[in-house]
């Protein structure tokens, strides 16, 4: 599995599902597709991971100035 396509399908997914966003989305094609959660940090792209961060500062997961990584679990 490349960083490429994995990010255009969780792109896909998010996009293709009003009530999903980034976070649901790399949780729900790693279901799918029967990945761990611990290997999808080496699988997203810069610009998914922004996203995803932007997000996470968005639904208070993590502070907005913060350096800590997000965790999915």
């Amino acid at each position: 599995m490349s960083t490429a396509r994995f990010s255009q399908e969780v792109e896909k997914i998010e996009h293709n599902n009003v009530d999903m966003n980034y976070i649901d989305s790399v949780i729900h094609y790693c279901e799918l597709n029967d990945i761990e959660l611990e290997s999808v940090p080496k699988l997203i792209s810069k610009p998914l991971k922004e996203k995803i961060k932007f997000e996470a500062q968005k639904l208070n997961f993590m502070k907005r100035t913060s350096r800590a990584k997000l965790l999915l679990i």
